[in-house]
């Protein structure tokens, strides 16, 4: 196990390597040039032009695009992701509570996601071919077709504004994340519950499954003690991969709802033209992702000790 893990992090390096230079041509890929936008207008004053030079110098815009890279590098290894161009604070302090309050919304959705498609999913292997099974089917197809925007504006219309159960705005208490949270989860449930099926059923075929039941062991233990554990690599893999798109839609859902996370900082930052927050947003984000697929392939490992070998 160790050894598996040890390779795995050796070949996560690589990996975050090129995320660091990925992200680093973000400056190059930008249409315009963010420091000229900060000083639109006043191009033409001496001052304006000192200011201009005196920003280009600090963040080494003045420099070839390798020694501006590695002085991005080293600084990121130091834990310094720049200042913020607009307002001249560290984007780690502009970052830092957003991040979290990112990561808390999708670890909500992620455990409505999983909680509601491992339920369907099983529950439509259990009862294939009832209607129980062609209403979860039905659903899931919906959520699969639906935008997740579009899903948000459904829930504040009925949740927030005809009942006015819930706020449909900001970030605070748990009341808050309820809408957002099942925004994300349900959609994200949907892909989730059709693999969690698939899964189950053909595991539910295998000749073990046939034995078990010749014993006279109860259909539901049979489901959850010997198929679903069977049935886990496959719904281990959609929910590594659902990580990329529950952070994705986080950005979108954030602006829905006005949660302060680090996608709605990330549209203002794209208005801004303030490359160093899109930038380490980029960054944090990419480097999420590879860890939570890390952490999923050492997941793949306890579950089935075979990949240990591999």
């Amino acid at each position: 196990m160790a050894a598996f893990i040890l390779r795995r992090l050796l070949v996560t390096i690589p990996v975050l390597a090129g995320i660091l230079f990925a992200t680093f041509l973000i400056k190059a890929l930008i249409p315009t040039d963010a420091v000229l936008a900060l000083y639109s207008g006043k191009v033409t004053e001496q001052k304006a032009e000192a200011a201009i030079a005196a920003i280009r110098a600090k963040y080494d815009l003045d420099k070839p695009w390798y020694e501006q890279f590695a002085s991005y590098a080293v600084k990121v290894a130091q834990g310094d992701l720049g200042e913020s161009i607009r307002t001249r604070r560290p984007v780690a302090d502009e970052i830092g509570f957003r991040y979290v309050n990112t990561m808390i919304l999708t670890g909500a959705a992620l455990l409505v996601a999983v909680l509601v498609g491992l339920t369907t999913g099983i529950a439509s292997a259990y009862w294939k071919g009832s209607w129980i099974d062609e209403a979860a089917m039905a659903v899931g197809i919906m959520g699969i077709s639906m935008p997740a925007f579009f899903f948000g504006l459904v829930l504040i219309y009925f949740f927030g504004v005809q009942l006015k159960w819930l706020p449909v705005i900001g970030t605070g208490d748990l009341r808050s994340l309820i809408l957002p949270a099942l925004t994300l989860g349900l959609i994200e449930s949907a892909p989730l519950s059709r693999i969690t099926r698939s899964s189950m059923l053909d595991v539910l075929s295998q000749d073990y499954i046939k034995a078990a039941r010749a014993k006279g062991l109860s259909e539901a233990y049979i489901v959850l003690r010997h198929a679903l554990p069977n049935a886990l690599l496959s719904i281990l893999t959609i929910v590594g991969l659902q990580i990329g798109g529950l952070l994705g839609g986080a950005f979108i859902i954030e602006v829905v709802f006005g949660w302060h996370g680090i996608g709605e900082l990330a549209v203002k930052a794209i208005g801004w033209r303030d490359f160093t927050i899109t930038q380490a947003i980029i960054l944090i984000s990419a480097c999420t992702y590879v860890s939570v697929n890390l952490v999923v392939d050492i997941l793949y490992a306890w579950a089935d000790p075979r990949i240990n070998h591999r």
